[in-house]
């Protein structure tokens, strides 16, 4: 690809404030001669995440045993990843295959807005989750007649309905700002923080809704997550036998490792924004790219390996599909 000279980049910061015509992306700093072997890497782990949460989708879809609380939660959780994969593909996949760093500044928001509301959503889905959890595990019983499917359906819906009205204003608050300073982001997508810093403008309200946002969306909901495992481990404790307490905590491991991989590198990521001036540029973006790969690539295989349900639905229509095969070569070669 023809090497875009320096020169384009070089905008006159000296003039006015202005709005740019695009960003520069980022992709591993002193590393840029192997994006190349690096997007092989990037490019396997887009795939696991898509195929993942893709197969988990259709076998939750294809296996009427599946059609339960838990696993209609974990659908709507790979649909976020799946969203949240697409968002961030295109961009990461130019830097590291094509060497192409330029985001369009309103492709850049509606890319920060899809990111952040993606990631919104899957806060809430693991809140519906921890609580489908408590109620499976407090009351057994009505299990399928609490959590019913409408009731599923409208929790998935006010998810949704958050993450769009909540994360609406960002672009917004952002687009109103002028750009002096800047136009190279540190990551290989648009993060708001990220697009923040370039501003020239005063950003207080940006950082105080940002805040806001931080506390009142994911706070709240990893508040409400670990109350729900308070709750379940006071139950747990109830149950008599010792063999009650295991299949109880058992089935509550899948979720608490994807809790863990969603939260940890989305606390790490926004201190490193908000404190982390000194942190090496190799390290933001090595947290970004947890952020960006580590929830959609690991929670299909988490699932998968830990969940012997969805296990065993998996082995049968790989089966199904094995045997079909087999007839249809008979077929043909008679």
């Amino acid at each position: 690809m023809t090497q875009i000279p320096k020169s384009h980049y070089a905008l006159n910061f000296n003039s006015s404030p202005f709005q740019p015509p695009f960003f520069l992306l980022t992709g591993i700093p002193g590393l840029e001669a192997a994006h190349i072997w690096i997007s092989i890497p990037l490019c396997i782990m887009y795939m696991t995440a898509l195929l993942g949460n893709c197969v988990i989708l259709f076998i939750i879809k294809t296996t009427p045993s599946l059609h339960e609380p838990q696993y209609i939660f974990l659908s709507i959780l790979a649909a976020i990843d799946v969203g949240l994969s697409i968002s961030t593909l295109p961009t990461v996949l130019n830097i590291f295959l094509l060497n192409h760093r330029e985001i369009e500044f309103h492709s850049c928001l509606a890319q920060m807005f899809f990111i952040h509301t993606f990631s919104s959503m899957e806060s809430a889905i693991l809140l519906a989750m921890a609580f489908d959890r408590f109620v499976a595990i407090q009351n057994p019983l009505h299990y399928t007649m609490i959590l019913t499917h409408p009731r599923i359906i409208r929790i998935g819906v006010v998810a949704v309905l958050k993450g769009v009205a909540l994360m609406a204003p960002l672009p917004i608050l952002l687009k109103r700002l002028p750009f002096c300073k800047n136009i190279i982001l540190s990551h290989g997508y648009c993060y708001h923080p990220d697009v923040m810093k370039l501003a020239c403008g005063p950003v207080k309200v940006n950082i105080i809704y940002g805040l806001a946002l931080v506390l009142g969306s994911f706070g709240v909901d990893s508040v409400f997550i670990v109350v729900s495992y308070i709750l379940i481990l006071k139950t747990v404790v109830s149950i008599a036998s010792r063999e009650g307490r295991r299949k109880a905590l058992n089935t509550c491991i899948s979720h608490v490792v994807t809790v863990c991989i969603f939260y940890v590198p989305l606390i790490v990521l926004a201190l490193i924004h908000r404190f982390g001036t000194f942190t090496s540029p190799l390290f933001h973006v090595t947290m970004a790219n947890l952020f960006l790969f580590l929830t959609p690539v690991l929670n299909p295989l988490v699932y998968s390996f830990k969940t012997k349900q969805i296990r065993f639905a998996m082995q049968k229509v790989f089966m199904r599909r094995v045997s079909l095969l087999q007839k249809s070569s008979v077929v043909f070669g008679t």
